[in-house]
């Protein structure tokens, strides 16, 4: 089958929805502190810490004020000549504010390490949940999903999280503080400074109000267009051989070229309209600092507030200010926080696969291995990977234990479906597929898995030795055995010519060992597994003619006694097959062995012939 009808319609293309603002931020909101859950106690300490910290810090301007009346009242004594300054009392109240601070700085310092924690906490239960979802969801998704779209939920998506809730819960609770606190000193010193100052904290809201709006939906475009940047670097890096092979360079530079301009113009967008909260809160403050600055100089001329009050309100002024801008910032940033926690939510609740059976029917016997014989039927078996689009129609058929079946048939026939849907990576529209009479749907999928061996046309193979990725096949099985698995699938011999033999590391891309070699791996991966149902999607499609010979060879021996798929468009490869399935446009249109199809001189007939016109 082509690539496109093995994955799925859309593989590899469609990118999120578009959409600018999240769906739910309410929602999405109260689903991550959902997540916090867990954490109350410590959330309680580090806000109990937050406020302490906050409250020292506001008392301290009040403590500095008061040594600045101290020196100020010294001078004017000493000018008067009724006194002088008292350093003693200045020094008292310098050393009792220096304390002030200092617990201040403990409690902050704690309360950062204690939220730290929490929020790391937080991200590994995230990427723990999307792991563990990855492996519950069914293979229908990722046909419509790209790998980078999917890895930046993982990385690009938590990670925002997961700094946003660090930076957002602490200053939530001490900007409020700060607020409450700040006000009430500032009520305490002069209520007309009071009201001055608060004339302008409409103005700031207002403004901050105006920049959320505005700023929020670029950064949701700019954590999507950074999933298609991501999607686009993985396609191209890890296809990078056949993009030069076609000259594709200038291609996908040009492609990265408009991604990367897209996240280039949201993500400026977003810096730009959300920095334009301080200068604005800041030049709004600023008008309200210069008012209170000249009331404050009226009252202490003509009221006789304090010098040092005076100083401690206009520092008062500046801290009451910060937790407006800051608590506008915060609501930016939670704007930011449900873009990428809307995103990872929406992955965690994607559907999963139907789940196995309440009371299933086990298939192993006593000491724990799988017993089948190896029978398959398929009854009625219709499918599609789109309802509307039947790919397979009304297929039926009976497979012995230990029978050799080809499947085989032009391009989109559907051959490949069927080993899919007899692994359960589909479900079925409708139909039955047995295994030794069991219906597939009444098994555990772990266990009807455990059956079956498979070796696909894109050999996969992971960053480790040659010795771990046949033992993948079964992780329980000695060096002896992945030797002998190596030796069956006529492996052994180019592993041991390898730089360090069983040993030798295969890199990321498997790009140090060829792709026949990749594939022989792949062959003795499933030998050494030992199914009782063998599956090879076009195995020997990667292979020169002498190393499919060789193959060819070891899996007559290995296939006796295992009822066998083999799924091959070199026609050659299947002659001494027990029986032949030859599908088109999803229906079987022939059955029969390589001698009866032939002499029927039809589908299967003119297909065979075809590969050997020109000879």
């Amino acid at each position: 089958m082509s690539t496109a009808n093995r994955r799925g319609p859309g593989h590899g293309r469609r990118g999120m929805m578009a959409g600018d603002k999240a769906k739910d931020f309410g929602g999405t909101i109260r689903k991550l502190f959902r997540y916090l859950r867990p954490y109350y106690p410590q959330l309680f300490i580090i806000i109990v810490f937050a406020m302490a910290s906050t409250v020292f810090t506001i008392i301290g301007p009040k403590v500095l004020g008061s040594a600045t009346t101290a020196l100020a009242q010294g001078l004017v004594a000493k000018y008067t000549g009724e006194g002088g300054i008292d350093f003693d009392r200045i020094f008292r109240i310098l050393r009792t504010l220096a304390i002030i601070y200092v617990v201040s700085a403990i409690f902050s310092y704690v309360q950062g390490w204690l939220m730290a924690g929490v929020t790391q906490r937080v991200t590994y239960t995230l990427r723990r949940e999307i792991s563990q979802k990855i492996n519950r969801l069914p293979l229908k998704y990722f046909d419509s999903q790209t790998h980078g779209e999917v890895l930046s939920r993982v990385t690009n998506d938590v990670d925002t999280v997961s700094q946003s809730l660090n930076q957002s819960i602490q200053q939530i609770f001490t900007s409020l503080v700060t607020i409450i606190g700040v006000l009430y000193m500032m009520i305490r010193i002069s209520w007309q400074l009071t009201l001055m100052a608060l004339v302008v904290v409409p103005l700031s809201g207002l403004a901050a109000a105006v920049v959320v709006k505005h700023s929020q939906p670029y950064f949701k475009a700019q954590q999507k267009t950074l999933g298609k940047v991501n999607g686009h670097i993985e396609e191209m890096y890890g296809g990078h051989i056949v993009m030069k092979a076609f000259n594709g360079e200038a291609r996908s530079i040009e492609a990265f070229n408009q991604l990367n301009n897209d996240l280039y113009n949201a993500g400026w967008k977003s810096q730009f309209v959300s920095g334009l909260m301080m200068p604005i809160t800041n030049l709004i403050g600023n008008v309200g600092y210069v008012g209170c600055v000249v009331l404050g100089g009226y009252l202490s001329i003509h009221n006789g507030l304090a010098i040092g009050d005076i100083q401690a309100f206009i520092s008062y002024v500046r801290s009451f200010n910060q937790p407006i801008t800051q608590t506008a910032q915060i609501m930016n940033v939670l704007q930011s926080t449900a873009a990428a926690a809307e995103r990872v939510f929406e992955f965690l609740e994607q559907p999963e696969e139907s789940p196995d059976p309440e009371d299933p029917v086990s298939i192993r016997d006593e000491t724990g291995e799988i017993a089948v014989r190896g029978n398959v039927d398929f009854e009625n078996v219709c499918f599609g990977y789109n309802p509307n689009e039947i790919i397979i129609h009304d297929f039926s058929t009976s497979i012995k234990e230990g029978q050799q079946i080809a499947i085989v048939g032009p391009t989109g026939a559907g051959k490949t479906t069927i080993v899919k849907l007899l692994m359960r990576f589909y479900e079925l529209n409708s139909g039955t597929i047995r295994v030794d009479g069991i219906d597939t749907r009444k098994l555990r999928r772990n266990d009807l898995r455990d059956a079956f061996g498979m070796v696909l046309q894109d050999a996969w193979l992971s960053s480790g030795t040659v010795m771990e990725n046949i033992r993948y096949g079964r992780m329980d099985a000695s060096d002896e055995e992945v030797i002998r698995a190596a030796d069956a699938a006529y492996a052994d011999h180019f592993i041991r010519t390898l730089e360090n033999g069983y040993d030798t590391v295969i890199n990321e891309e498997s790009t140090n060992i060829s792709q026949g070699q990749k594939q022989l791996l792949t062959i003795a991966r499933a030998f050494l597994s030992d199914p009782k149902i063998l599956i090879l999607d076009e195995a020997t499609s990667s292979v020169d003619t002498r190393t499919e010979t060789l193959i060819q060879k070891g899996m007559e021996n290995l296939m006796k006694g295992r009822t066998s798929f083999v799924i091959a468009h070199r026609l050659s490869t299947i002659r001494n097959a027990d029986m032949i399935l030859c599908m088109d446009h999803g229906d079987i249109v022939e059955v029969g062995t390589h001698e009866e199809l032939l002499a029927k001189n039809g589908f299967y007939a003119n297909l065979y012939n075809s590969q050997f016109a020109d000879v």
